[in-house]
């Protein structure tokens, strides 16, 4: 059987808790599923589909996404790669669109890239979690945790997954 991976960037884990409820939902539609960190990845020989999760901190990708995006360049466009992306913090239509214009300013260095399905979801933000320089930023400290993202549309956008890659043989 084809195996799907599922990969992802993170700092604060968030992204990777996104990873797993993907991962988790793609094996309920029987795909094979191997869900690691994209810095662990050596290889996409064994994969038939692939999905990335990464956040935009500030408006820029993780470096980890940008650096497997470069190292698997011909790896990835030979199979179906679908991206989610975890945005904004609150609901705020206007800052989904402004993640989306950011996104695909951060993803302009990679023409050749082209995923079959791309959404930005809500992200969290827990300000125990601050790493440096922003956990010297009192504003920021203060803040009260936040946390945007839509379990049930997260849900679904994995099962709309399931009808988008190579189905799954036995």
């Amino acid at each position: 059987m084809a195996a799907i991976l599922v990969s992802w960037a993170t700092r604060y884990g968030s992204t990777e808790e996104v990873a797993h409820a993907i991962a988790f939902d793609l094996m309920e539609h029987h795909f094979s599923v191997n869900a690691q960190p994209m810095n662990d990845v050596k290889s996409l020989e064994r994969y038939s589909a692939i999905v990335l999760g990464f956040a935009l901190y500030m408006g820029r990708i993780h470096k980890d996404a940008r650096r497997f995006l470069t190292t698997f360049r011909d790896q990835l466009v030979q199979r179906p790669v679908a991206v989610f992306v975890l945005g904004p913090v609150n609901s705020d239509p206007h800052e989904f669109a402004e993640a989306e214009k950011q996104l695909k300013k951060e993803l302009s260095p990679f023409p050749w890239f082209t995923p079959v399905a791309l959404q930005v979801m809500g992200g969290r933000f827990d300000p125990t979690k601050l790493g440096m320089p922003f956990s010297f930023i009192p504003a920021l400290r203060n803040m009260p945790p936040l946390d945007a993202r839509d379990w049930n549309s997260i849900h679904a956008w994995a099962g709309h997954l399931s009808g988008t890659f190579p189905p799954a043989t036995h």
